[in-house]
């Protein structure tokens, strides 16, 4: 008994204990009561969840923009010295939402995500030390090492390459004074004006946080909301709406640095410049249509046309030029040249050519080489200095935070393979994870006796070290504001409209109908066409008609009739159809049919031309069949005597979807290429198929024999797209 009561106390004791604990549980934490989960299990789990998220929801509908912790703030200027100045480091306000902006994503980059990359070599055309210090461009046929990537710039990894977006063209020089990297796009200006608005940019043009829809599309409310609310977008915008937002191919496209720089002399000089590299295959664009089946047809045609172009040994070249404008000119032109939303027409400073890209290598691993290449503007080597742009001021920060984040906050992301520079490294930085180097000195810092003084100091007398360009002045009170010479957002809009074709302009107006036909709010359409009547009203009333809205009266104050050269896609002929695609239909039973196929394939391919043979099946001479083959595949199209039966033929067939071969000729002429067909039978179901008669239009040419339809085949691949079969509106000016 006296054991069994000790027992039956203990267990009493335990029971006491055991009840006072689940009172103070419950009274702390209600979860971890069982009748809790009980009484609540009919509410159901969605509305669990939100009743536990409420505490930690945040409504921005009526309150001021505050900082992480609380205080309230202004975000849309970058504490600046003077209205012209430099950024300064002690504005927290740009750190604080740049730095947030840079983490966001982790490990795939925030912007430029989908790309592809390249090896190459930089060749200068003579020693430019008259103008820049700059190594790489010190002597005549001197080779520096590159790799270029390219990309869209909304889209995820995932998103297709044909997507209507500015692309990404990033080269790194690996000269022998350092890596120098130019980041820039393939149109020469931006969307803001200051990089403290860049998370707003990205934040509107990225997919919706509630369902992330649409991927890689700008065809949405936040979009162009706001644009509209931010006309600094203008100029860039109607670049992206044109051609260049859907380029051919990487090889198709220019590139630019975007932003001014300065190129300083040994002694001091400096001057400012304008980095561009103009494609040496010419510009070329695909229609958007194309585009967009395209999209679905093949997601990665640009990175595989990169890809096959060098493994084919035409790999691209581009011409490294740049605009040189003296100091106190940077106002002279009517804009502001710290201004990244415009550019210096070419009337008012030539472009000087001082050497040669051309990519050769393709990367041996996408992870290792393009995906883990890390760029920064603030990769430079002496003899380029930087301005006051105050976008440009802001990536300088932006693109080593970002950089430091997708290296999982390692520092030592210069150390991996790709973006390790060829002179050597000596400095005192040390240790932090991934650290690849084993430093003998055991004296890192300076300065220092112990280790002889050494590292040394290199500057602009010893070393030949970076050294900024000596004239630059910052005088003036901190401010955070644009600079009032930033004001005009519609004249260059407006410059580079004037100066497209007739038909480029309506494309432009296309894709902006296109896109603003997206929008569910009415308001947003109506602020979307305020800012293009600043810029043409003719433009804007093109727009109010496919919107349904009322067409506003003309805004004139920026309008003109300015043009400028070098901006037009379509006007002029491609310097070489090499790498351009054929596709050859044919009838993989009838042995004339193939005969003819190989001989326009032969001749074809002596000017470097890609021709691939579709027939119902494969067979020799039959490189795809027709239920794999589509007309954005190809860049011409020619019928084969004896294949006429597959256009006109009323017959399904089990091979292909039905109407396939007739769908691929009809697409091709529909999308402005050049379609071809050999003999009076295949000539006759050409015109049928695409409803035009012969003499028509030039880009149809129908030949008796082989030899003269390669002729006209070439001939319009140079011309690439005919104009002359897109509509435009009537009436328009």
């Amino acid at each position: 008994m006296h054991g069994g009561g000790s027992s039956m106390k203990r267990l009493l004791t335990w029971a006491t204990l055991v009840g006072s604990m689940s009172a103070v549980t419950k009274a702390a934490c209600p979860f971890a009561d069982p009748n809790y989960h009980l009484a609540k299990r009919d509410e159901g789990a969605s509305q669990q969840t939100e009743n536990i998220l409420e505490e930690y929801e945040v409504d921005d509908s009526n309150a001021y923009m505050s900082s992480d912790v609380g205080g309230p703030m202004e975000d849309q200027n970058s504490l600046k010295a003077g209205y012209r100045g430099s950024t300064l480091m002690e504005d927290w306000i740009f750190r604080q939402k740049i730095q947030h902006f840079d983490h966001e994503r982790i490990p795939e980059r925030a912007v430029h995500a989908r790309g592809a990359g390249a090896h190459g070599t930089f060749t200068s055309y003579a020693d430019w030390s008259n103008i820049t210090a700059a190594s790489f461009l010190g002597g005549a046929g001197k080779k520096t090492p590159v790799f270029v990537r390219f990309s869209t710039v909304a889209g995820s990894r995932g998103s297709a390459d044909t997507a209507r977006d500015v692309h990404g063209f990033a080269t790194r020089f690996y000269t022998d004074e350092g890596n120098f990297d130019i980041v820039g796009n393939n149109i020469p200006v931006f969307f803001i004006q200051d990089a403290i608005r860049f998370p707003d940019l990205i934040h509107s043009v990225k997919p919706s946080p509630d369902n992330e829809v649409p991927q890689a599309a700008t065809a949405h409310d936040s979009a162009w909301d706001f644009f509209s609310q931010q006309p600094s977008t203008m100029h860039t915008l109607f670049w992206a709406m044109s051609g260049n937002g859907i380029p051919r191919s990487y090889r198709h496209m220019d590139g630019f640095g975007v932003h001014t720089f300065r190129f300083v002399t040994d002694d001091g000089n400096s001057k400012l410049i304008k980095w561009h590299f103009k494609t040496k295959q010419g510009k070329a664009s695909l229609v958007w249509e194309e585009a967009q089946v395209l999209a679905g047809k093949n997601a990665d045609f640009h990175r595989q046309d990169l890809w096959d172009a060098i493994e084919s040994g035409n790999g691209p070249e581009w011409e490294l030029s740049v605009q040189i404008v003296d100091e106190e000119k940077a106002l002279a032109f009517g804009f502001d040249l710290l201004d990244p939303t415009k550019i210096i027409p070419e009337e008012l400073a030539p472009l000087v050519p001082l050497g040669i890209m051309k990519l050769d290598r393709n990367p041996t691993n996408y992870f290792a080489e393009t995906e883990q290449v890390m760029y920064q503007p603030g990769h430079i080597v002496r003899g380029v200095d930087f301005t006051e742009d105050p976008l440009l001021q802001g990536r300088l920060f932006s693109y080593l935070d970002t950089q430091l984040n997708r290296n999982q906050g390692g520092p030592n992301f210069e150390q991996i393979p790709i973006n390790r520079p060829v002179s050597p490294v000596h400095n005192n930085n040390r240790d932090g994870a991934g650290q690849m180097l084993i430093h003998k000195n055991v004296y890192p810092y300076t300065p220092n006796t112990l280790n002889g003084g050494y590292p040394l100091q290199a500057n602009q007398t010893h070393g030949k070290g970076f050294f900024t360009a000596p004239n630059r002045i910052v005088d003036g009170k901190l401010v955070r504001a644009l600079s009032p010479t930033f004001d005009d957002h519609w004249s260059q809009p407006r410059l580079f409209y004037n100066s497209l074709t007739r038909v480029e302009q309506q494309f432009l107006i296309n894709a902006i109908r296109f896109e603003a036909s997206h929008l569910k709010n009415e308001q947003v359409k109506k602020n979307v066409l305020e800012q293009i009547n600043r810029v043409s009203n003719d433009v804007a009333k093109r727009v109010a008609v496919a919107l349904g809205l009322e067409a506003p009266a003309p805004d004139p104050a920026f309008y003109h009739n300015n043009v400028t050269a070098g901006l037009s896609i379509f006007n002029g002929t491609l310097p070489t159809i090499a790498t351009l695609r054929v596709g050859v239909l044919a009838s993989s039973f009838n042995d004339g049919s193939l005969a003819q196929a190989r001989e326009l394939k032969e001749q074809l391919s002596k000017e470097g031309v890609v021709v691939t043979v579709v027939g119902e099946v494969l067979k020799e001479g039959v490189g795809q069949t027709y239920s794999a083959a589509d007309a954005t595949g190809y860049d011409a199209v020619v019928v084969t005597d004896g294949a006429e039966g597959l256009l006109t033929g009323g017959k399904n067939s089990p091979l292909f979807p039905a109407g396939r071969p007739g769908q691929i000729l009809v697409d091709s002429y529909r999308w402005g290429k050049p379609v071809a067909a050999v003999g009076e039978n295949a000539g006759q179901a050409l015109e049928q198929t695409v409803g035009v008669s012969r003499g028509q239009d030039e880009g149809v040419v129908v030949g008796e024999g082989v030899e003269q339809v390669v002729k006209g085949v070439e001939e319009g691949l140079r011309v690439f797209r005919y104009l002359g079969r897109f509509a435009v509106d009537e009436g328009a000016e």
